[in-house]
């Protein structure tokens, strides 16, 4: 790949823009993808703490968890919940506990699959330590800026 500007040019480069650029482009493939199997990534979000919980989790749990993603917020998630009940992936119990139907599994499975294959495409060319000097260096500049970020 051939950069926008040389190593000294770079380094005086805003991380505001560059991090921003980062976000809109992965978001957007991300969507996009997800958007091509039918579910939004609000949805998927759901679906993955359903599925991966080792005990049922209540819709006040799930979105506990999710309510920061993005900044998504509550009324979106409580819509987004709603919406995999309504698709009959997702069931709620009397006690609000959610679960996945065998539809449900069979879909979290689909988008698993493509969420690993984004995974790699992302991430092609990039050893794990430079991935995690990034993330280091990101949450460092969400620290020296008085930021807060949490991602389970």
């Amino acid at each position: 790949m051939e950069y926008t500007h040389s190593d000294a040019e770079l380094v005086r480069q805003p991380i505001g823009y560059w991090s921003w650029a980062a976000y809109d482009a992965v978001i957007t493939r991300t969507r996009a993808a997800l958007a091509g199997i039918g579910t939004t990534q609000p949805q998927w979000w759901i679906l993955a703490q359903v599925a991966g919980a080792e005990r049922p989790k209540s819709r006040e749990e799930v979105t506990a968890v999710l309510r920061g993603y993005l900044a998504v917020g509550d009324p979106a998630l409580g819509e987004e919940i709603d919406t995999t009940v309504a698709r009959g992936w997702i069931t709620e119990d009397a006690e609000g506990r959610l679960g996945l139907t065998p539809e449900g599994r069979d879909f979290f499975e689909r988008a698993a699959a493509l969420q690993r294959e984004l995974w790699d495409e992302r991430h092609a060319g990039i050893p794990d330590e430079e991935y995690l000097t990034t993330l280091k260096v990101l949450q460092r500049f969400i620290h020296n800026t008085g930021g807060h970020a949490w991602h389970h």
